[in-house]
């Protein structure tokens, strides 16, 4: 079938396709897949042709060996209708001769077409057999194929996950993780300092405001105590 010389044939699948690359294996693998199917057409044909064979010759074998049969019944009834007196012994016995080397050539040519019968016949039955294998192949290898491009996504989408983890090597992770805490940690200390900058804006001269008032209201608060008698 010459199915492997066919999937390795560089630009049958893509003719284009650059020499270090070659092809793609998938394609590779479809293509030669469709010689098979090419190769399984030309199996058919051939089985059908020598079966169309087999059959004729084992026909003209039961021809020949009917006339053989009806030689030798012709040249017995002879030989009865010669014993009989219905016809002359030396008539009787020229036919018979006659029936007898046909007879005679034709037992020749049965054993020939017998010889041709078998060998036909082992012919079917080799194409049959091969017929069969190429069918069962393609089915096989059809399966096969498609488990193969179900597993060439699922290893071309790890591959890739890979390689983005490949390049995100881990001192990498560990320094932009150690940068980050050192901005986190900057941006707390601001806030905090923020904070205690909001609490330090209280000046001194508001400090003794807020005293004074406090003393106002406590001396009020007394006066009014002592007016009511508290």
């Amino acid at each position: 079938m010459n199915v492997l010389r066919r999937l390795f044939k560089i630009g049958q699948a893509e003719t284009n396709s650059a020499i270090d690359k070659l092809e793609d294996p998938i394609k590779m693998i479809e293509q030669g897949l469709r010689d098979m199917r090419e190769n399984q057409d030309a199996s058919m044909r051939s089985l059908a042709e020598v079966k169309a064979m087999h059959i004729k010759r084992n026909r003209e074998l039961n021809d020949a060996i009917q006339r053989e049969e009806d030689l030798q019944n012709k040249s017995v009834l002879l030989l009865k209708k010669s014993q009989s007196g219905e016809i002359e012994a030396n008539e009787a016995e020229n036919f018979v001769r006659e029936n007898l080397r046909q007879k005679a050539k034709l037992s020749k040519d049965i054993l020939l077409m017998k010889e041709d019968v078998a060998t036909l016949e082992k012919q079917v039955a080799s194409l049959e057999i091969n017929v069969k294998n190429i069918k069962t192949g393609i089915s096989q290898w059809e399966n096969e194929l498609n488990t193969l491009k179900a597993r060439v996504k699922v290893s071309s989408a790890t591959q890739k996950i890979n390689k983005q983890m490949t390049n995100m090597d881990s001192n990498s992770v560990v320094s932009m993780l150690e940068r980050m805490k050192d901005k986190v940690n900057q941006d707390e200390a601001l806030a905090q300092a923020y904070g205690e900058m909001a609490s330090a804006s209280e000046t001194h001269e508001d400090k003794m405001n807020k005293a004074i008032e406090n003393i106002s209201v406590e001396d009020e608060l007394a006066q009014m105590k002592k007016q009511l008698g508290i």
